[in-house]
């Protein structure tokens, strides 16, 4: 584990430019030590460029970097105490397992022995034990990739960072490997810093997500956090299915709750993601996991039904035409046929107002 004296990586108004379009665009950000933390947003969001700077592939615009008290910004990247592991995993083809991890441990002034205790170690440690001889192209997918992982580990860095490290995988294989990363980062002093566009996976990995929208950092927050009270709706329709639902918001209530007016009738008691005055358009967030059938709920008529194998989706038609969805675990409920009138009910607190 990490001790207290660990350092944490800090950038501070980070921004970079190609050309007039801000790919990086002021984005600050602190890193606590041994963190696993995950950087979310779809292609050409900047993520893999904020990768890049913290890395020192790129130089910044504007802004710093610091990992502890030591700023990093102006270190060209052999000397910064940070790795990076590339979607593609560029291992050399013509090297052994072993001699691709003692590759990275060149110029560090170690002897043979020592390098050959070191790579022995990296395999144990991503458990290949006996693959020091093989090929990288003899290894499956998996295998590649935790050798990829044991090389940019060799160099022992403060700071790992992974561009979409598991996308080349098929899903059984990404899921089984997603175990065995937080695993391995769990038993290493080492903050892990991943950039993926699957929030499934964002959400099964990390301590905290950093939603990136076209260059910015919109929000950062614990997993459930970010599911459960996004703040824009870009962050809503990221993180999982939501129902958008248009509405306009009230005055307050006493008790500090407000009204807001939408195709469901009038609510009391979702909360808002900031300030924002009556009479403003605004949008209920609403996941259709926390919405129930219930026989003197708000009527609905059933449009769709998918089967998805643990879950069971349905879309529905309010009474004003609009659509909903829903969903609920498989075995609970029974088949319901097209056109059937079913009641629908929710918590309003599980509802989040946002800005339209």
């Amino acid at each position: 584990m990490a001790g207290s004296d660990a350092p944490r990586l800090r950038l501070e108004g980070l921004t970079k430019r190609f050309g007039a379009a801000d790919a990086v665009a002021d984005v600050s950000l602190t890193l606590d030590p041994q963190e696993f933390f995950c950087l979310l947003g779809p292609s050409g969001c900047g993520k893999s460029t904020l990768l890049r700077l913290i890395a020192g592939f790129e130089a910044p615009d504007a802004g710093t970097m610091y990992l502890g008290e030591t700023d990093i910004a102006a270190l060209p990247p052999h000397r910064r105490p940070v790795n990076m592991m590339v979607q593609s995993y560029a291992l050399f083809p013509h090297m052994s397992v072993g001699r691709n991890l003692a590759y990275g441990l060149q110029g560090l002034g170690l002897g043979k022995a020592a390098i050959a205790e070191r790579v022995e170690g990296l395999l144990r440690l991503v458990r290949l034990d006996g693959f020091g001889g093989r090929r990288p192209d003899t290894l499956s997918g998996g295998q590649r990739q935790r050798v990829a992982l044991a090389r940019a580990l060799a160099r022992e860095p403060k700071v790992l960072l992974l561009d979409e490290p598991l996308g080349a995988l098929d899903r059984s294989l990404r899921e089984e490997t997603q175990g065995e990363l937080r695993a391995l980062q769990r038993r290493l002093s080492t903050s892990f810093v991943v950039v993926t566009h699957d929030p499934e996976e964002a959400m099964t990995l990390s301590d905290r997500i950093g939603v990136m929208d076209r260059g910015r950092l919109v929000q950062v927050g614990r997993p459930r956090d970010l599911y459960e009270r996004p703040a824009t709706r870009f962050v809503a329709g990221l993180l999982g299915d939501v129902n958008l639902i248009p509405g306009r918001l009230g005055a307050d209530e006493p008790g500090g709750l407000r009204i807001v007016e939408t195709g469901l009738g009038p609510l009391r008691g979702a909360a808002y993601a900031e300030p924002l005055h009556a009479g403003a358009p605004v949008v209920l967030a609403l996941r259709p996991e926390r919405i129930d059938l219930v026989p003197d709920g708000l009527p609905a008529t059933v449009v769709d039904e998918t089967f998805l194998g643990d879950r069971i989706r349905r879309t529905l038609r309010l009474g004003d035409g609009s659509l909903i969805r829903i969903s609920g675990p498989a075995g609970q409920g029974a088949q319901m046929p097209v056109g059937e009138t079913v009641g629908l009910a929710f918590a309003p607190e599980t509802a989040v107002i946002l800005p339209a």
